[in-house]
């Protein structure tokens, strides 16, 4: 009996003897009115690793910093009752590594493993009094780890600099700040996945990636709404501008991205994939390798823009409400689009916008693009359903464009393209009479085996048509 017991107890007195202590015991209040910066950073600086945060409101007035190389393992966390107050400027908490390498093992220094793998940030609100508060800054960390964590009415959310590897965010509220929810600011930064987020209503952008050198980026089942504001500039719910790096290597999967149109320039996907190859040397390139799967989308300006982009592939998406287009791409190459559904459905016609929206798709510049089976249907006010403007070499197979007031399809100058196999029709009982499809100059293009209700319009140079039926 006393052998049985023996180690229960110790094991039990033991435990207490070094549980970490809590931020109030090292003399923070959390009542929301005393400044409790220099409290929280001598508890980061202790070395105890694991930072508590009781229920309350901690006011801080400059930044924690976390140097890991210091303090060693360090996470923050809560239960959800602990708010953290950010009243200077700068991020309220900014992570501090050491790690120079890459995700390869064999790049990590000894020291990243024995004192700064891992840190994390869990079950905190995090939000600002001051209009230059960030969230949380990382520079130099391996594995940041954030999770279950709000963030809101700051400047910016998660704001990742220099270098960083190996992130994860998941189950965060990133919610109305100024500027961008998820900021990847000129960072090189390879393997990071967001996923299971509520980001929305930053006016900056949900996730923007900038400059910089950015691979591997996982966007999963998240919702992301309304990232731009009417008097911000343009931006989208994911902004990938590779304007002085680059962005690769990205999938945004199984997301619902939406509004807000008010907002000039808005877009739930944005890319513009100028990038250059490296600083050292600047040739420029165009970025991508990108997928962009089952995701919904609806209620922005434009809902997927690609600009000077390659690689791209998007499919088994739904659309509806591009108020100026469903697609907008323009000087791009090996897009490709598969079955998507781009619609009007009537369950919205009680929004207001039933027909204010012009939808439709738009390729401008492109070359060797594969377009085949989706769906475009009832696309109004438009001059054309679906547009191709001087584009070379691109085929479009199986596609059904139906209902739609102006041109089913409209060729400007194509060269080198095929059209095969489509239905174009418009069977509403008011039809308009344009043609189903209409080529304007261009050469060796080739028209075969479409069902199109209006016919062809074509000068004979453009295009070989072969076996179309009416």
């Amino acid at each position: 009996m006393k052998s049985f017991l023996l180690p229960i107890l110790f094991t039990a007195v033991f435990t207490t003897s070094v549980q970490a202590k809590t931020v109030r015991d090292i003399g923070a209040l959390g009542d929301g009115m005393a400044d409790d910066t220099a409290a929280i950073q001598r508890a980061v600086d202790s070395g105890v690793g694991g930072i508590e945060f009781p229920k309350g409101s901690y006011r801080l007035t400059k930044t924690v910093t976390i140097d890991l190389d210091k303090v060693g393992f360090t996470s923050l966390t809560a239960d959800g009752t602990a708010k953290i107050i950010m009243a200077g400027s700068g991020p309220a908490f900014h992570f501090i590594g050491t790690h120079e390498g890459s995700a390869d093992p064999g790049t990590l220094k000894p020291n990243v493993w024995e004192k700064q793998r891992m840190p994390m940030v869990r079950g905190l609100e995090i939000t600002g009094d001051h209009t230059e508060a960030d969230g949380i800054e990382a520079t130099g960390t391996m594995q940041l780890t954030i999770t279950e964590t709000v963030i809101h009415d700051l400047r910016h959310g998660i704001h990742l600099t220099t270098r960083n590897r190996n992130m994860v965010i998941s189950a965060c509220h990133l919610y109305h700040n100024r500027g961008i929810g998820v900021f990847y600011d000129h960072v090189n930064l390879h393997q990071s996945n967001i996923v299971g987020c509520q980001i929305s209503y930053n006016a900056g952008g949900g996730v923007v990636t900038r400059g910089g050198e950015v691979r591997n980026v996982q966007i999963g089942t998240c919702d992301i709404e309304s990232n731009m504001a009417p008097d911000a500039a343009p931006s989208a719910n994911v902004l990938i501008d590779s304007t002085d790096g680059s962005t690769d290597e990205v999938a945004i999967t199984g997301c619902t991205l939406q509004h807000n149109s008010k907002s000039p320039g808005s877009a739930n996907i944005r890319v513009i994939g100028k990038g250059i190859t490296s600083l050292k040397n600047a040739t420029e390139t165009q970025e991508g390798h990108i997928a962009i799967v089952g995701n919904v989308m609806s209620d922005v300006m434009v809902n997927i823009h690609l600009q000077n982009a390659r690689g791209v592939s998007i499919t088994g998406n739904t659309f509806w409400e591009g108020f100026e287009h469903d697609l907008l791409i323009e000087n791009s190459q090996g897009i490709v689009i598969g079955p998507n559904d781009f619609d009007r459905n009537p369950r919205y016609v009680v929004n207001g916008n039933w027909t204010k929206d012009l939808n439709g798709l738009t390729f401008r510049n492109c070359a060797d693009c594969k377009l085949s089976g989706f769906l475009v249907k009832s696309v109004w006010k438009k001059e054309a359903a679906v547009s191709l403007e001087k584009c070379d070499r691109c085929t479009l197979n199986d596609v059904s464009i139906l209902d739609s007031d102006g041109i089913g399809l409209l060729m400007k100058d194509c060269t080198r393209c095929k059209v095969s196999d489509c239905v174009i029709r418009d069977d509403r009982e008011e039809k308009k009479g344009t043609p189903s499809l209409k080529i304007e100059g261009g050469k060796d293009n080739w028209i075969k085996g479409n069902v199109l209700t209006n016919g062809v319009e074509a000068q004979k140079e453009a295009a070989l048509l072969e076996g179309n039926h009416e």
